[in-house]
Protein backbone atom coordinates (compact mmCIF):
# COMPACT_ATOMS: atom_id res chain seq x y z
CA UNK A 1 0.00 0.00 0.00
CA UNK A 2 1.08 3.60 -0.84
CA UNK A 3 2.03 5.90 2.46
CA UNK A 4 0.51 8.32 1.24
CA UNK A 5 -3.26 9.18 0.92
CA UNK A 6 -5.93 11.44 -0.94
CA UNK A 7 -8.18 11.46 2.02
CA UNK A 8 -5.95 12.50 4.84
CA UNK A 9 -2.43 14.04 5.09
CA UNK A 10 0.87 11.89 6.65
CA UNK A 11 1.97 13.88 9.62
CA UNK A 12 4.73 12.35 11.22
CA UNK A 13 5.38 12.63 14.85
CA UNK A 14 5.32 15.90 16.92
CA UNK A 15 3.61 17.98 14.03
CA UNK A 16 1.75 21.05 15.31
CA UNK A 17 -0.63 21.54 13.30
CA UNK A 18 -3.49 24.64 13.60
CA UNK A 19 -6.04 26.13 12.00
CA UNK A 20 -4.88 24.71 8.68
CA UNK A 21 -5.90 22.49 5.57
CA UNK A 22 -4.65 20.08 3.50
CA UNK A 23 -5.56 18.52 -0.40
CA UNK A 24 -4.95 14.92 -1.18
CA UNK A 25 -1.17 13.09 -0.84
CA UNK A 26 -0.03 15.50 1.20
CA UNK A 27 2.73 14.69 4.02
CA UNK A 28 4.24 17.09 6.66
CA UNK A 29 7.92 16.44 8.45
CA UNK A 30 8.22 15.45 11.94
CA UNK A 31 8.81 18.37 14.83
CA UNK A 32 6.90 20.90 12.10
CA UNK A 33 4.92 23.66 12.75
CA UNK A 34 1.93 24.29 10.38
CA UNK A 35 -0.51 27.29 11.32
CA UNK A 36 -3.08 29.02 9.70
CA UNK A 37 -1.99 27.24 6.16
CA UNK A 38 -3.41 25.53 3.26
CA UNK A 39 -1.38 23.02 1.16
CA UNK A 40 -2.36 21.77 -2.11
CA UNK A 41 -2.47 18.33 -3.58
CA UNK A 42 0.97 16.38 -3.23
CA UNK A 43 2.87 18.73 -1.67
CA UNK A 44 4.50 18.02 1.46
CA UNK A 45 7.65 19.95 3.74
CA UNK A 46 10.71 17.71 5.45
CA UNK A 47 11.51 18.15 9.16
CA UNK A 48 11.59 20.80 11.31
CA UNK A 49 9.44 23.46 8.95
CA UNK A 50 8.00 26.22 10.50
CA UNK A 51 4.90 27.24 8.31
CA UNK A 52 3.17 30.41 8.98
CA UNK A 53 -0.04 32.25 7.10
CA UNK A 54 0.74 30.45 3.66
CA UNK A 55 -0.48 29.21 0.63
CA UNK A 56 1.09 26.74 -1.11
CA UNK A 57 0.31 25.14 -4.16
CA UNK A 58 0.36 21.53 -5.78
CA UNK A 59 3.47 19.68 -6.20
CA UNK A 60 5.50 21.84 -3.66
CA UNK A 61 8.84 20.66 -2.29
CA UNK A 62 9.45 22.38 1.02
CA UNK A 63 13.06 21.34 2.22
CA UNK A 64 13.56 21.25 6.35
CA UNK A 65 14.08 23.99 8.42
CA UNK A 66 12.36 26.01 6.11
CA UNK A 67 10.22 28.79 7.34
CA UNK A 68 7.56 30.67 5.18
CA UNK A 69 5.89 33.62 6.50
CA UNK A 70 7.75 34.41 8.98
CA UNK A 71 6.61 36.90 11.60
CA UNK A 72 7.73 40.89 11.77
CA UNK A 73 7.26 42.26 15.12
CA UNK A 74 6.69 45.50 15.62
CA UNK A 75 8.92 47.64 14.35
CA UNK A 76 7.07 51.70 14.50
CA UNK A 77 6.27 50.59 18.24
CA UNK A 78 8.25 52.14 21.45
CA UNK A 79 9.04 48.38 21.91
CA UNK A 80 9.63 45.17 19.77
CA UNK A 81 8.67 42.92 22.69
CA UNK A 82 5.97 39.98 23.32
CA UNK A 83 4.62 42.20 26.13
CA UNK A 84 3.09 44.74 23.64
CA UNK A 85 1.11 42.21 21.89
CA UNK A 86 1.33 38.74 24.16
CA UNK A 87 0.21 40.92 27.23
CA UNK A 88 -1.66 38.02 28.98
CA UNK A 89 1.48 36.38 29.27
CA UNK A 90 2.64 38.97 31.77
CA UNK A 91 -0.62 40.45 33.18
CA UNK A 92 -3.09 38.73 34.50
CA UNK A 93 -5.29 41.99 33.94
CA UNK A 94 -4.91 42.73 30.44
CA UNK A 95 -5.88 40.50 27.04
CA UNK A 96 -3.62 39.94 24.40
CA UNK A 97 -3.72 42.25 21.19
CA UNK A 98 -6.06 40.60 18.87
CA UNK A 99 -6.11 42.94 16.04
CA UNK A 100 -2.02 42.45 16.06
CA UNK A 101 -2.61 38.56 15.45
CA UNK A 102 -5.49 39.42 12.68
CA UNK A 103 -3.12 41.42 11.27
CA UNK A 104 -0.24 38.83 10.84
CA UNK A 105 -2.55 36.26 9.83
CA UNK A 106 -4.04 38.18 6.83
CA UNK A 107 -0.39 38.74 5.31
CA UNK A 108 -0.05 35.40 3.28
CA UNK A 109 3.09 33.84 1.21
CA UNK A 110 1.35 32.32 -2.05
CA UNK A 111 3.41 29.17 -2.98
CA UNK A 112 3.01 28.25 -6.53
CA UNK A 113 2.80 24.88 -7.81
CA UNK A 114 5.68 22.65 -8.90
CA UNK A 115 8.33 24.77 -6.63
CA UNK A 116 11.01 23.50 -4.48
CA UNK A 117 12.23 25.50 -1.41
CA UNK A 118 15.78 24.64 -0.29
CA UNK A 119 16.82 23.76 2.56
CA UNK A 120 16.88 26.27 5.90
CA UNK A 121 15.58 28.90 3.37
CA UNK A 122 13.16 31.83 5.08
CA UNK A 123 10.44 33.31 2.92
CA UNK A 124 8.78 36.98 4.52
CA UNK A 125 5.28 37.36 4.45
CA UNK A 126 3.27 38.82 1.38
CA UNK A 127 6.08 37.04 -0.91
CA UNK A 128 5.12 34.96 -4.14
CA UNK A 129 6.92 32.58 -5.22
CA UNK A 130 6.07 31.99 -8.95
CA UNK A 131 4.69 28.15 -10.37
CA UNK A 132 7.89 25.92 -11.07
CA UNK A 133 10.35 28.80 -9.03
CA UNK A 134 13.69 27.14 -7.17
CA UNK A 135 14.57 28.86 -3.89
CA UNK A 136 18.03 27.91 -2.96
CA UNK A 137 18.84 26.30 -0.04
CA UNK A 138 19.58 29.35 3.11
CA UNK A 139 17.93 31.97 0.66
CA UNK A 140 16.52 34.58 2.45
CA UNK A 141 13.24 35.83 0.13
CA UNK A 142 11.23 39.20 0.85
CA UNK A 143 10.24 39.80 -2.57
CA UNK A 144 8.29 38.30 -5.31
CA UNK A 145 9.81 35.13 -7.30
CA UNK A 146 9.14 34.76 -11.33
CA UNK A 147 7.95 31.79 -12.49
CA UNK A 148 10.28 29.26 -13.37
CA UNK A 149 13.37 31.46 -12.08
CA UNK A 150 15.79 30.19 -9.29
CA UNK A 151 16.79 32.61 -6.51
CA UNK A 152 19.26 32.13 -3.66
CA UNK A 153 20.98 34.73 -1.26
CA UNK A 154 20.46 36.93 1.55
CA UNK A 155 18.34 38.84 0.19
CA UNK A 156 17.52 36.43 -2.53
CA UNK A 157 18.12 37.82 -5.97
CA UNK A 158 17.82 35.53 -9.62
CA UNK A 159 20.77 33.41 -10.34
CA UNK A 160 19.55 31.96 -13.09
CA UNK A 161 16.34 30.90 -15.07
CA UNK A 162 15.01 27.70 -14.71
CA UNK A 163 13.54 27.63 -17.87
CA UNK A 164 13.46 29.90 -20.90
CA UNK A 165 10.31 31.77 -20.63
CA UNK A 166 8.48 30.07 -23.79
CA UNK A 167 9.39 27.16 -22.10
CA UNK A 168 7.75 28.37 -18.98
CA UNK A 169 4.79 30.36 -20.56
CA UNK A 170 3.77 26.66 -22.43
CA UNK A 171 4.14 24.82 -19.09
CA UNK A 172 2.03 27.05 -17.35
CA UNK A 173 -0.37 26.56 -20.10
CA UNK A 174 -0.21 22.81 -19.99
CA UNK A 175 -0.80 23.10 -16.20
CA UNK A 176 -0.12 19.53 -15.67
CA UNK A 177 -0.09 20.07 -11.97
CA UNK A 178 -4.30 20.09 -12.68
CA UNK A 179 -4.15 16.27 -14.13
CA UNK A 180 -6.18 13.40 -12.19
CA UNK A 181 -4.36 11.05 -9.75
CA UNK A 182 -4.40 8.20 -12.70
CA UNK A 183 -3.26 10.78 -15.52
CA UNK A 184 -0.50 11.00 -13.41
CA UNK A 185 0.23 8.02 -12.81
CA UNK A 186 0.04 6.99 -16.97
CA UNK A 187 2.38 9.52 -17.38
CA UNK A 188 5.14 8.89 -14.71
CA UNK A 189 7.31 7.49 -17.49
CA UNK A 190 7.61 10.61 -19.53
CA UNK A 191 8.05 12.94 -16.51
CA UNK A 192 11.22 10.43 -15.81
CA UNK A 193 12.68 10.00 -19.29
CA UNK A 194 11.51 13.27 -21.54
CA UNK A 195 13.38 16.93 -20.64
CA UNK A 196 10.40 19.55 -20.54
CA UNK A 197 10.59 20.71 -24.18
CA UNK A 198 9.95 17.05 -25.30
CA UNK A 199 7.36 16.67 -22.55
CA UNK A 200 5.48 19.87 -24.11
CA UNK A 201 5.96 18.58 -27.69
CA UNK A 202 4.17 15.39 -26.50
CA UNK A 203 1.19 16.80 -24.39
CA UNK A 204 0.53 19.79 -25.50
CA UNK A 205 -1.39 18.51 -28.39
CA UNK A 206 -3.89 17.25 -25.79
CA UNK A 207 -4.96 20.71 -25.09
CA UNK A 208 -5.39 21.30 -28.92
CA UNK A 209 -7.45 18.32 -28.91
CA UNK A 210 -9.38 19.56 -26.09
CA UNK A 211 -10.13 22.75 -27.58
CA UNK A 212 -11.36 21.18 -30.61
CA UNK A 213 -13.93 19.12 -28.91
CA UNK A 214 -15.28 21.96 -26.92
CA UNK A 215 -16.19 23.91 -30.32
CA UNK A 216 -19.78 23.99 -31.34
CA UNK A 217 -20.54 21.70 -34.41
Amino acid sequence: MPRLSADHPYLHPNCAVTNSEFGAFVEIGADSRVLNSQFGDYSYCDRNCDIANARIGKFSNIASTTRIGATDHPLQKASLHHFLYRSSHYWEDIEDDAAWFDHRASRLAHIGHDTWIGHGALIKPEVTIGHGAVVAAGAVVTKDVAPYTIVGGNTARLIRRRYSESVADRMMALAWWNWDHARLRATVPDFRLLCAEAFLEKYELTLVDASVSERPG
